[in-house]
């Protein structure tokens, strides 16, 4: 995308971050996560990718890590990177990107085609995979399992935020990059992190 430096990243990032905390999206407290786990912060990822303003920022940045990084197409698991999905795919034609999107079902559908990838995904494609959030990784890891065994290569991963919980580390073990746009410290304090 023209235009667009790493002080741009920054700006959107930190607009994003703003955007959250409108909407009531990222959340200070005490919570339990699906995990089990106890945090001081909730962040809802759907809330701001379904924003006009939440979607037209994320797709701003994660379009100038799939450009940088070479990539023909993205996407991720349901449900988080669906709306994602959307936004990238419009960001993507009035670009004049020749990008395409896909998502990735939990598991193989039993009806219809019979699909667990959904999407104009082809085998042999370099592709950028992404959640809202990355944890411990429990729903991104099996979406980039899926894609990989389709017959894709996967050279980046992307999210909103980093909870530094493992994913981060796996990700780092298999070699996949990855690029977030916010991070956690140990103490629940959220920050910009490109």
């Amino acid at each position: 995308m023209p235009g667009i430096d790493r002080s741009d990243l920054k700006r959107i990032a930190t607009r994003l971050y703003d955007r959250a905390m409108e909407l009531d999206s990222l959340r200070f407290g005490d919570f339990t996560l699906s995990s089990g786990q106890k945090s001081t912060y909730y962040f809802d990822g759907r809330m701001l990718s379904t924003d006009p303003e939440g979607a037209d920022l994320i797709s701003k940045a994660f379009s100038v890590a799939i450009d940088d990084s070479g990539a023909e197409a993205f996407g991720g698991p349901t449900v988080a990177a669906v709306p994602i999905v959307g936004a990238l795919a419009l960001r993507a034609r009035l670009d004049g990107k020749n990008w395409t999107g896909f998502f990735v079902r939990p598991e193989q559908k039993e009806h219809g085609a019979g699909k667990q990838i959904e999407g104009n995904l082809q085998p042999g494609m370099k592709v950028v995979a992404f959640d809202d959030t990355v944890s411990t990784g429990g729903s991104l890891f099996p979406a980039i399992d899926a894609v990989e065994a389709f017959g894709c290569e996967v050279v980046l991963v992307m999210a909103i935020l980093d909870r530094h919980q493992g994913g981060d580390t796996e990700l780092e073990r298999r070699g996949i990059p990855f690029f977030k746009l916010w991070e956690s410290t140990p103490e629940g304090k959220v920050t910009i992190a490109v």
